[in-house]
């Protein structure tokens, strides 16, 4: 689990940027590589999502990134990485031991000090996901951050009742998701 990071720390720091790859590399590599999608990655016609970790990512590049993206979803993201113990073994790894180093990869971090353009967000999560009860997702932590902090955050949740970490579940409400960003990226 790499958690969308630039590491630090002298094991990785060499070949492990992920955060610079989906937000620097990514979209350059797609717009030489497609033409016919040539528009320009602005927060016009730029949407991003994830689910899980992918969803952490998601969230956090969007609140890093105010002008790159219109909207952002995830599916049962980890939403307050240095809180949870595999948001903590990863943060270690990557970025070191100080915890100060991490909020800058924390969407709860993120969201309880973000003042860009306003970023619109769609959260769902499944009432039956392990991860959500054994306490790694804490999606609690960033609806609260963003009900105290952030006028510039449009967040919708939706707990969806009996579904669990899975695809199917993220099956099950891609199409919600599609019709999200459409609706945004207009």
């Amino acid at each position: 689990a790499g958690f969308y990071v630039d590491a630090t720390t002298e094991k990785w720091k060499n070949n492990y940027n992920m955060y610079s790859y989906i937000t620097s590399e990514l979209p350059q590599i797609i717009n030489a590589s497609f033409p016919i999608v040539r528009i320009p990655f602005d927060n016009t016609r730029v949407s991003i999502f994830g689910h899980s970790m992918g969803g952490h990512g998601a969230i956090m590049a969007a609140l890093r990134n105010p002008n790159m993206f219109k909207s952002v979803s995830a599916f049962a993201p980890i939403c307050h990485p240095s809180e949870c113990a595999v948001g903590k073994k990863a943060f270690t790894e990557y970025l070191g031991a100080n915890p100060s180093a991490w909020s800058v990869y924390d969407s709860t971090e993120l969201a309880a000090v973000y003042k860009g353009e306003m970023l619109n967000i769609l959260v769902d999560q499944g009432s039956e996901d392990s991860f959500l009860k054994d306490g790694a997702l804490l999606p609690d932590h960033f609806v609260s951050a963003v009900q105290n902090s952030s006028k510039f955050i449009n967040l919708e949740t939706r707990v969806q009742p009996n579904y669990d970490h899975s695809y199917w579940f993220v099956q099950t409400f891609m199409e919600d998701h599609i019709l999200f960003h459409s609706k945004h990226l207009k």
